[in-house]
């Protein structure tokens, strides 16, 4: 009914808190864990249905490519060459980050299998982790990015279609207007026929939901990661922090102080993971996104108010989407820098001294914070928010400066 309020959920599992990606990746054919699924007719058919849609998609960026290839060198065409840009680098970082995916399937679920084994199960093991606050706080942030993104890719897919329908329809216009919400050069005449019209339009569609699928489906893999190992890391400080050596044995404080260091150890290693698979998707997605960024900008200020409204909507998913990865990089960052303060701040002083020279041992690991570190750049943080929309302002600045003279 509505207005009711939605029950608070008892116990969590794993699996709710990596459900969200993993249905959206199934869209498009995409399952993790396929090897894992004893039904292979189903297993075949996600696959093959993966496979024609990517070659679909990557078609019609090759037609994409074609057209700016055909425009770029006319001045007078400049603003339209540059309206398909953004586009091939959003397919571009959509192929990429596929392709990354692909390569580092087999680790990414080893990583996921790792984190699911250290996930609280028991009702006051998640309430001390505070399980319930990450879960709604995760999939927030993955609506409002998920609903952002594929905005983008609905209003340039079907925005055409419906504008002429509009007109023909309700306007009296005397044709049908058969234009496609993004630039391509076809082989083929794709608008005389409509039939063919049709057929075009509708893969050209299907095109777009697979690079948006694709595109964020690869972040939110990111998120998912990132927030429970920002989980374990905030546990192990809140309850270093809170811990008193006084009301223990020296036995006690040293079991506790070694159970600590391979927890500490093992959420390190995890983190490590999430690195080396992550990484250098998001070095070129950096890259990429600059370049967007920029050509989106310029189209904003160069485009008539139609286009202003679609590319802004680009614009901002752009925009958001960097700011996220660098959110939740900089919360990696925060969160496990928190396990030295905790160390050196909980009542340590009465212990024995093997207890505070693993203490000690805890605050030197805890220099080197836990990171995702593409190459090239810093530790992923809202420093590198920065350094991406200082580029993408730089290359806006160099493509006004080339088209207005």
């Amino acid at each position: 009914m509505f207005g009711r309020k939605k029950e608070k959920k008892e116990i969590y599992s794993f699996e709710d808190l990596t459900r969200f990606p993993m249905v959206f990746y199934k869209t498009i054919g995409e399952d993790l864990y396929s090897e894992r699924d004893k039904n292979l007719v189903r297993r075949y058919l996600l696959r093959f249905y993966l496979v024609l849609g990517f070659l679909n998609f990557n078609a019609y960026v090759v037609g994409e490519i074609a057209y700016f290839i055909v425009h770029i060198s006319s001045t007078t065409t400049l603003l339209e060459a540059t309206a398909v840009a953004p586009c091939i680098g959003f397919s571009f970082m959509s192929d990429f980050k596929q392709f990354g995916l692909t390569v580092n399937r087999k680790i990414l679920v080893k990583l996921l299998d790792d984190l699911s084994e250290i996930f609280p199960l028991t009702k006051q093991q998640q309430e001390a982790y505070n399980v319930a606050y990450y879960d709604k706080h995760m999939n927030r942030v993955m609506w409002l990015f998920t609903i952002l993104c594929m905005t983008y890719t609905s209003s340039f897919s079907f925005y055409p279609a419906i504008k002429s329908t509009i007109k023909y329809y309700f306007m009296g216009s005397e044709i049908f207007e058969r234009n496609y919400g993004f630039h391509i050069l076809f082989p083929y005449d794709a608008e005389t026929d409509i039939t063919i019209y049709w057929i075009s339009y509708w893969g050209l569609a299907h095109c777009a939901y697979v690079a948006g699928v694709s595109y964020v489906c690869v972040d939110l893999l990111l998120i998912t990661t990132i927030t429970q190992l920002t989980m374990h890391f905030n546990y192990m400080a809140d309850t270093l922090l809170a811990y008193n050596g006084d009301d223990h044995t020296d036995e006690e404080n040293l079991k506790f102080a070694q159970n600590l260091v391979v927890y500490h150890s093992r959420a390190l290693d995890l983190s490590e993971e999430v690195n080396n698979i992550f990484s250098f998707t998001i070095l070129w997605n950096f890259i990429a996104a600059s370049l967007v960024i920029c050509f989106a900008g310029f189209q904003i200020t160069a485009s008539n108010v139609e286009d202003i409204v679609l590319y802004f909507i680009f614009f901002s998913a752009s925009l958001v989407q960097v700011f996220v990865v660098c959110y939740y990089g900089d919360e990696m960052i925060s969160s496990s820098s928190r396990i030295g303060h905790s160390a050196f701040n909980h009542n340590w002083l009465s212990c024995d001294s093997k207890y505070k020279q693993i203490m000690r041992y805890i605050i030197m690991r805890s220099q080197k914070p836990a990171s995702i570190r593409p190459p090239t750049f810093p530790p992923i943080s809202f420093n590198t928010f920065m350094k991406v929309i200082s580029m993408s302002y730089q290359f806006f600045a160099l493509l006004r400066t080339t088209y207005y003279g």
